[in-house]
């Protein structure tokens, strides 16, 4: 800590206090903000506390801070921090709670539901610099994330153009097809669809299980696995090389997407997916699987799928029902070849944006911790 500075309690320099509201007396039309343990600001009727507050949620996991001005109503379990003595900004002490958010994280309490005591408020350390060095620290804060901030819009909105680029390009091979290609149904091109494994699996095993979390845009995401042991369902559902996988059942928003298999690792799939065992004298593995992830097929796709509340179903009948534009094998391997070409570009560009947007948030981190050493500014005011 900075010579000058003196470290405080939280609790001895501001009012600390939770809500007495429930989660039931949020309504849609209230004329006042409520929050609770969510990271979503809901409405009230009522409200409990007039003022600047910093608010902190009482239980959840990452506990970040919120700051909000006027007449708000709180929960019973949500945390409102308030009318800072003379001495200390509110802003100043915003912008330390985000720096020091992991402090709650690590004395919270709690096997399974994390949840914050006052004491654990009351008690934080926090550094107090004189009031002209913390308007010069909150100075300098505004300054440095507005900029972070505007370079963070630019790099998602370089992501997002990269990865339009390739779905108007893909979309359009599908749409705007040549007359000469036959329109068919999976069901011409494909022999069979096959359910996965109904079998349950475990945390461990001999093998991979595949579900439907699995199969994402057009790849398999080999995280978060469960396993099998059966030997049986392992011989009968075990993946080979160029499988294509339907996820025929999911959230309304993410059934139908496929994915391709390519010898990753030895795996089955369960038995909400479908392979389709396509007839290799008539269509191309990854044509196929590109052409299930176009707007083409997705379209269609939410013209036929079954759906409930929480849950999607399109079925093995439907799926060999979808219309397919099938040019000549040896066209539908030089469109796939363009199309991986496209597609390892995109990603080399995903790839350097997303550093970018890793290197700012660990440069917002960076500055915080500069700040609240006191690196920022000198005597007078701001470093430059």
């Amino acid at each position: 800590m900075k010579t000058g500075w003196e470290l405080k309690r939280l609790g001895d320099i501001c009012f600390i206090s939770t809500g007495k509201s429930n989660t039931e007396d949020a309504i849609a039309d209230g004329q006042f903000a409520f929050f609770d343990r969510s990271r979503i600001v809901k409405k009230s009727s009522k409200y409990l506390f007039d003022g600047e507050a910093i608010i902190i949620a009482g239980e959840g996991q990452t506990f970040l801070p919120k700051f909000y001005s006027g007449k708000f109503d709180l929960h019973q379990r949500a945390y409102a921090i308030m009318n800072f003595n003379n001495k200390v900004s509110i802003y100043y002490a915003y912008n330390y709670l985000i720096h020091f958010h992991k402090y709650f994280e690590e004395v919270a309490v709690g096997a399974t539901a994390k949840s914050l005591r006052l004491r654990h408020f009351q008690d934080l350390p926090i550094p107090i610099p004189s009031l002209h060095e913390q308007h010069s620290i909150i100075a300098i804060l505004d300054e440095s994330f507005a900029a972070i901030a505007k370079a963070k819009e630019n790099a998602e909105k370089n992501l997002a153009n990269a990865r339009e680029v390739f779905d108007v390009y893909m979309n359009n091979v599908f749409t705007n097809r040549d007359k000469r290609w036959h329109e068919l149904v999976l069901g011409d091109v494909c022999d069979k669809m096959e359910y996965g494994t109904s079998s349950k699996s475990n945390e461990t095993g001999k093998i991979p299980v595949l579900r439907m979390g699995n199969v994402q845009n057009r790849r398999i995401d080999w995280n978060n696995l469960v396993y099998s042991d059966d030997d049986s369902e392992i011989t009968k559902y075990s993946l080979k090389y160029n499988d294509v996988l339907f996820n025929r059942t999911n959230s309304p928003e993410l059934v139908g997407k496929s994915a391709i298999y390519k010898g990753e690792m030895p795996a089955i799939f369960a038995g909400y997916l479908i392979r389709l065992h396509r007839k290799e004298q008539l269509i191309d593995a990854d044509f196929m699987n590109y052409y299930l992830s176009s707007d083409k097929a997705i379209n269609y796709g939410k013209t036929v799928v079954i759906s409930s509340v929480n849950q999607a179903n399109i079925n093995g009948t439907k799926l060999k029902n979808y219309p397919i534009p099938i040019p000549p094998l040896k066209e539908q391997q030089l469109i796939v070849s363009k199309l991986d070409s496209l597609s390892a570009e995109t990603k080399k560009l995903e790839t350097i944006y997303k550093q970018k947007l890793t290197a700012l948030d660990e440069l917002k981190k960076s500055i915080l911790e500069r700040a609240f050493r006191g690196e920022l500014i000198s005597g007078e005011g701001i470093k430059r």
